[in-house]
């Protein structure tokens, strides 16, 4: 019997070892239609990629060792001779604070890095705004700022949106584009041309709490006259394409969503 149980063990530990694992189930996964269920940058912080992205391993060197004490010869009867004396001397001053050394500043801010660009964002193309105001409004991309903001318009004559700056991730390029041809932009719209002027409010005195109201924006006479000149390159240049009449409807339309209609899904 026992020769016949070590059999059985043995047969029992072949079938194991024949048997083919099943591979376990990837923490990132497809939940469907090509959307998973961790992000590109989720994945790149938990697989710690960031630890060996340009790491060089560097042959180690081998550490010298420094004396810390030396024999010193020392003149005199009653001396001894000699004496151990340290190599490198203690310090006598310690500072409470560390000290707080200059940076060059220059190139690391923010505000001088370099804006990349997605593909898509090209002057002329259709963009869907997602946030703000205006947000459901089609308008035309004319450039692209400094800050890295997009500088877009309605035109204002069309569907009420003036020019003025977006995000890059709070609009949605369209394929449709419209050839500007010999579009010019005056130099002074940038960015400082959208900052709005700060003007210090008075100190109050009794009587003044409900008699000051807080005044509303209104553009000035120079941003009207721009606007009217930039609409009107934009609306000349949407005549000279063919479907000027479907360009001119499409641009006038909110942009919207019904029941069982996706984003992710769509094509735009």
């Amino acid at each position: 019997m026992r020769v016949n149980m070590a059999d059985a063990k043995t047969q029992k530990m072949s079938e194991k070892s024949k048997e083919v694992k099943k591979p376990g189930k990837p923490r990132n996964y497809d939940l469907g239609n090509g959307i998973y269920r961790f992000s590109r940058t989720r994945m790149y912080h938990k697989k710690a990629i960031y630890k060996f992205l340009g790491k060089k391993v560097a042959p180690k060197k081998p550490k010298t060792k420094t004396q810390q004490f030396a024999e010193k010869p020392i003149g005199g009867e009653k001396n001894g001779g000699k004496r151990v004396v340290r190599t490198v001397r203690k310090r006598a001053y310690y500072a409470t604070q560390d000290k707080i050394l200059p940076r060059n500043s220059r190139g690391r801010s923010f505000s001088q890095h370099k804006r990349n660009l997605r593909s898509s964002l090209q002057p002329g193309t259709i963009l869907i705004v997602l946030a703000g105001p205006h947000k459901g409004k089609r308008v035309v991309l004319l450039k692209q700022l400094f800050s890295g903001m997009l500088l877009v318009t309605g035109p204002f004559k069309i569907n009420g949106c003036p020019m003025r700056r977006m995000h890059p991730n709070y609009v949605i390029a369209t394929q449709t584009r419209v050839d500007l041809g010999s579009f010019k932009l005056n130099d002074s719209i940038d960015d400082e041309y959208f900052k709005r002027e700060r003007k210090r409010r008075p100190k109050k005195e009794e009587g003044d709490i409900f008699a000051t109201k807080k005044a509303g924006y209104k553009p000035t006479d120079q941003r009207k006259s721009d606007q009217k000149i930039v609409d009107k390159q934009v609306i000349d240049a949407i005549k000279k394409n063919a479907d000027k009449k479907l360009l001119f409807a499409y641009l006038a339309t909110m942009f919207g969503l019904r029941s069982s209609q996706y984003p992710h899904r769509m094509k735009f």
